[in-house]
C-alpha cells in the first residue's frame, strides 16, 4: 500500500478512479495476510482507517540510487539541461511531479507570486513532470497571475536529466498535501539541493532534520518557506549537510532487507 490519499483527498483523483480504490483496497486489505506500507505514516492510516493489527504490517521505504542521484557540477552538463527544456539563464526554484491536484502545484504557484511580491526575487519557478488529471487549476493560476514568463512547465523530464535538473536549481519545492513516502526528496537531497516541503503525513520521515517544513494548505507558510530558504547561503548548506547523512539510510540494500523480513515474517507463520 502506498498511500490512502483517495480517502484523505477524493477531490484530487478522478471520481471513477476514487470509486474503483474504494472498493479494491480495503477488500484487498482485508483478505492479505501481511501488509506492506511505504512508510509508517502509511502504516498508521491502515491501522486507524481499517483496525489492522499493526504485527500484520511492515515498513518497506523507497530509497535512492545514490551512483545516479549526485549533484552536478560539470557546468557544460548544466548548461545543456538549461538549453534542451528551455530554462533560461535566471536562477529557479524547482518543483517536479505529475501534473495533479495533490501536488499542490496552484497554491505553490500563488506562494512563488506571493514571495516575489515581498522579496524582489529574481528567480523563475519551473514545473516539470507531464500532465496527469485534474490540471487546468494549475495552468489557469499562472495566466491569472499573469506569471507566463516566470512560472515555466518543461513537461516530462528523462530520468537521465534528473540530477542535473535538481542540481541546477536553488530549491526544491515539494509541499504536497499528502503524500504515502516522497522519493523526489531523496533525490533531490542526493543531489545537494535544499528542499522545502510540507509537514504533513510522511514527508516528514522523507526530509527528516534535511528539509525545511510549512504547511501545505497555508500559501503564506510556503512563501515565507520560500523566503526563508532563497538566498540564505547558510540555511542551504545546513540543509545540504543534514541531508547527506540523512539519505544513507535510504538505499535499495536496505529496503530489501525490510522486504526480506517481511516475507521471513509471513512465511514463518
Amino acid at each position: 500500500v502506498h498511500d490512502l490519499a483517495f480517502l484523505f483527498y477524493p477531490e484530487a483523483a478522478m471520481q471513477s478512479l476514487h470509486r474503483y480504490l474504494n472498493v479494491v483496497v480495503p477488500r484487498s486489505v482485508r483478505r492479505a495476510d501481511h501488509l506492506l506500507a511505504d512508510s509508517q505514516h502509511t502504516a498508521r492510516d491502515l491501522q486507524e482507517q481499517w483496525q489492522i493489527p499493526a504485527e500484520t504490517i511492515s515498513v518497506v521505504y523507497g530509497a535512492v540510487d545514490h551512483d545516479h542521484f549526485q549533484r552536478v557540477t560539470d557546468p557544460h552538463r548544466l548548461v545543456s539541461l538549461r538549453q534542451r527544456y528551455q530554462l533560461g539563464d535566471r536562477p529557479f526554484i524547482l518543483g517536479l511531479s505529475t501534473l495533479q491536484p495533490r501536488k499542490n502545484f496552484a497554491r505553490l504557484i500563488d506562494a512563488f507570486a506571493l514571495a516575489r511580491q515581498e522579496g524582489k526575487l529574481p528567480h523563475r519557478l519551473v514545473i516539470g513532470g507531464g500532465k496527469g488529471w485534474l490540471y487546468d487549476e494549475i495552468f489557469g493560476k499562472v495566466q491569472t497571475l499573469g506569471l507566463s514568463d516566470d512560472v515555466i512547465f518543461p513537461g516530462y523530464i528523462a530520468d537521465a536529466d534528473l540530477p542535473a535538473l535538481y542540481s541546477a536549481a536553488e530549491v526544491f519545492a515539494y509541499p504536497s498535501l499528502y503524500e504515502g513516502f516522497g522519493l523526489p526528496i531523496l533525490e533531490a537531497l542526493a543531489c545537494g539541493t535544499p528542499v522545502l516541503t510540507a509537514d504533513n503525513s510522511s514527508l516528514p520521515e522523507a526530509g527528516g532534520p534535511a528539509a525545511l517544513y510549512v504547511k501545505a494548505t497555508d500559501t503564506t507558510s510556503i512563501a515565507e518557506g520560500i523566503l526563508k530558504l532563497v538566498g540564505n547561503v547558510t540555511l542551504q548548506q545546513a540543509l545540504r549537510n543534514a541531508g547527506r547523512n540523512h539519505i544513507q539510510q535510504f538505499t535499495w540494500a536496505r529496503s530489501a532487507q525490510q522486504l526480506r523480513a517481511a516475507y521471513e515474517k509471513v512465511l514463518a507463520s
